[in-house]
C-alpha cells in the first residue's frame, strides 16, 4: 500500500536534474580547458585557396576536380581564360562535384548528358574526360577568350539559365590563380589529423601518382619513379618566351598543388617545390619553408630548380 513518505532508494525529481547540470557543467569545463590550455584540436578535412587577399574554401573532392580542370588546360595548351571558363561552369553546373545525376539523363561536373552527344555514362563521369570534351566544345567558339564569361559558357551548355554562370566568376578566377601555378602555395589541404598515418593509412603507389600526372597533364609532365618513392616530378624544358625561371616555377606550383588536392586519394604523405614543402601530418601548418640540411627530415630539399618531389605514404 503507497504512503506518504517517497521511496527510499530513488531521487527525487530536482537531484537528479542537478546532477545532470553539474555533469554538464564538468563537460563544458573540461572541453574549454582542452580548447584553449592544451592548443590542441582536430583540423577538418578540406581545402584553402588563398590568393589576393580573397579566400575560398573547398572539400577535398571539389579541390581535386579543380585541379583536374586545370591540368587538362594545361595539357592541351589552352590559356587561363579557357581554365576560368570551365571552373565557372563546372561551380555552376555541379558545385565541383562528379555528381551521378541532373535534369533529365545530365551528369558529372559540367552535366553533360548522353543523349546529346557528349559520351557515354562511364566517360562523362571520368573528370578527365568530361574535361576534355568541354574544352573541344570551347576552342570551337571563335574569340571565346574575348567573350563575356556568361557568353562563351553558354555557347558550349546551351543552358536554360544562361546568366548563372556570371556569379561564380570571381571564385573560378580565383581559383585560376592557384591552379594554373600564378600564386605560389595558394592552395593547400588539410587531412582531418595531423598525425604520421593522416594520408589515409594504407600506403600510397608511386606507379599510381605518376599515372594520374601522365594522364592529366601529358607531355607537360614527366614523372620519373625508378620503381619506389619518392615520385619526382620533371618539368620540360621552359619556353624563352615570359623567362625560364618564371615559367618554370608557375609550371612547378601548378604541379605541386595538383599533388595536394590530389594527396587524399592518391595517399601523397608530402609534396616539396622551390624551398617549400606541404606534409599530410602536418597538413594544418599549410605550405612551410624547407628547413636547412641537417635539420629534421626534409624530402624535397635536395631537389633541383624545375623538379617537384611527391612522395606516397608507406
Amino acid at each position: 500500500m503507497p504512503t506518504s513518505d517517497a521511496p527510499s532508494g530513488r531521487p527525487r525529481p530536482r537531484r537528479r536534474v542537478l546532477r545532470a547540470l553539474g555533469f554538464l557543467l564538468v563537460l563544458a569545463v573540461a572541453g574549454y580547458v582542452a580548447y584553449h590550455f592544451t592548443g590542441k584540436k582536430t583540423p577538418q578535412a578540406g581545402c584553402t585557396v588563398r590568393s589576393g587577399g580573397r579566400s575560398l574554401d573547398l572539400t577535398q573532392s571539389q579541390a581535386a576536380n579543380a585541379a583536374t580542370i586545370a591540368a587538362v588546360a594545361m595539357s592541351r595548351g589552352l590559356p587561363d581564360r579557357a581554365v576560368t571558363i570551365a571552373l565557372a561552369t563546372a561551380l555552376q553546373e555541379s558545385r565541383l562535384d562528379n555528381i551521378d545525376h541532373g535534369d533529365r539523363d545530365s551528369l558529372g561536373l559540367f552535366q553533360q548528358r548522353p543523349s546529346m552527344g557528349w559520351g557515354t555514362e562511364q566517360q562523362i563521369l571520368d573528370p578527365v574526360y568530361a574535361t576534355g570534351a568541354f574544352y573541344s566544345a570551347l576552342v570551337k567558339i571563335h574569340g571565346y577568350e574575348g567573350l563575356p564569361l556568361t557568353v562563351a559558357a553558354q555557347k558550349v551548355q546551351k543552358s536554360g539559365y544562361p546568366e548563372a554562370y556570371a556569379k561564380h566568376e570571381a571564385d573560378a578566377t580565383l581559383l585560376t590563380t592557384a591552379l594554373t601555378g600564378h600564386a605560389a602555395g595558394a592552395l593547400s589541404c588539410t587531412t582531418g589529423a595531423d598525425r604520421a598515418d593522416s594520408a589515409g593509412g594504407a600506403p600510397g603507389s608511386p606507379a599510381v601518382v605518376a599515372a594520374s600526372l601522365t594522364r592529366e597533364f601529358g607531355v607537360q609532365a614527366r614523372p620519373r619513379t625508378a620503381g619506389a618513392p619518392p615520385v619526382t616530378v620533371s618539368l620540360p624544358a621552359a619556353p624563352a618566351k615570359g623567362g625560364t625561371a618564371a615559367v618554370t616555377a608557375r609550371r612547378g606550383w601548378q604541379l605541386a598543388q595538383w599533388s595536394v588536392a590530389h594527396a587524399h586519394e592518391l595517399k601523397v604523405a608530402e609534396v616539396a617545390f622551390d624551398g617549400m614543402r606541404w606534409q599530410a601530418a602536418r597538413s594544418g601548418a599549410g605550405w612551410q619553408k624547407v628547413p636547412p640540411a641537417g635539420k629534421g627530415k626534409a624530402a624535397g630539399a635536395a631537389a633541383p630548380g624545375g623538379f617537384v618531389t611527391i612522395t606516397v605514404a608507406q
